[in-house]
């Protein structure tokens, strides 16, 4: 594929400067991770197609190859430099105490052969016992989250230079004014699971009226996870729209979450389907269609239930998320 067929993505500004962040990025969790060499493939082919913002996470066991992706994209002429790319990660619960913060975001960029990130983010409001990243998660030790001390950490590596924007993931509202009350750097981004069958009103409007950027992912529902279903792409309002306008399920949802003022995170290693993610840009949903996704039933996915324990910080889901569920 030649560059002159990449698509232009729509950019949105973050707090406290930073680079621009792409719209749409291409998410990278997928459990096992595929062999290098498909997964550099996937890389290149999605840069030659305009994709300019990837996801990963220390977790994810993608960063070292992606790394290899960028070096190649580079060599090959599809990007002319590393400037032209934005890359988030983010620190996982082992890491996140004051001293593990900075070494993790250090080891991330080593993976990645990067002198820096677009953006950090602190995967989960979640503190684990300090050992070895691994599954199923272990509860065991589980200590409080500090707030102030972990983000305090990451403004650290703001300021460094090492990550050029920061933020969080997974936060309600109630956690994100914790953050606001001290901060003086506050988060850019918050990266929560959104879609037409949880639409997260609530937080939106709250990140809005901050200056927050919501990043959705499973924008689709999560289909492939563990706690992930097919609801969203089965879903007959969406699949009535998108017969109607010529567009697939997945256009629809992500075509939705543009319009609420949401970026989001795909993930696929299709080339047509990450083609097709692409084509959500020149047109638009109407208000009826619009009002009828705004009242679809609504469910969590991801309620996230690995991380409760009788013994630990949250001895429920209702208290992870604040009751927003």
């Amino acid at each position: 594929m030649k560059r002159a067929m990449a698509v232009m993505i729509p950019k949105v500004d973050l707090l406290f400067g930073g680079s621009p962040m792409p719209v749409i990025g291409l998410g990278t969790a997928t459990f096992p991770p595929p062999p290098p060499d498909t997964f550099r493939a996937v890389v290149l082919d999605a840069i030659a197609l305009g994709y300019r913002h990837f996801d990963t996470a220390s977790i994810y066991d993608t960063e070292r190859p992606l790394g290899d992706a960028i070096a190649e994209a580079l060599r090959r002429g599809l990007i002319q430099s590393r400037s032209e790319l934005f890359i988030t990660s983010k620190v996982w619960c082992t890491e996140t105490y004051t001293d593990r913060v900075l070494p993790s975001l250090q080891k991330s960029l080593r993976n990645l052969g990067l002198e820096y990130l677009d953006l950090y983010l602190v995967h989960w409001p979640v503190s684990l016992k300090p050992t070895e990243m691994f599954f199923p998660i272990e509860t065991e030790g589980m200590m409080p989250f500090d707030y102030r001390a972990v983000w305090e950490a990451m403004e650290e590596c703001h300021k460094l230079g090492l990550a050029k924007s920061i933020g969080v993931s997974n936060f309600s509202c109630k956690k994100l004014e914790q953050i606001l009350s001290f901060a003086n750097i506050p988060p850019s981004v918050n990266q929560v699971e959104m879609h037409p069958l949880w639409q997260q009103k609530k937080l939106m409007e709250f990140c809005k009226e901050k200056g927050i950027v919501i990043t959705a992912y499973s924008a689709l529902g999560g289909y492939g996870h563990v706690w992930g279903n097919n609801d969203v792409i089965g879903c007959e309002v969406l699949k009535e729209i998108a017969s109607a306008r010529g567009k697939t399920v997945a256009q629809v949802c992500l075509r939705w979450l543009y319009q609420q003022g949401g970026t989001f995170i795909v993930k696929t290693f299709k080339i047509e389907r990450m083609k097709e993610n692409l084509g959500i840009f020149d047109w638009e949903l109407t208000e009826e269609e619009l009002k009828k996704i705004r009242e679809l039933p609504q469910k969590r996915g991801n309620r996230a239930e690995d991380f409760i324990s009788p013994n630990g910080p949250f001895k429920s889901v209702e208290e992870l998320w604040d009751g927003e569920i």
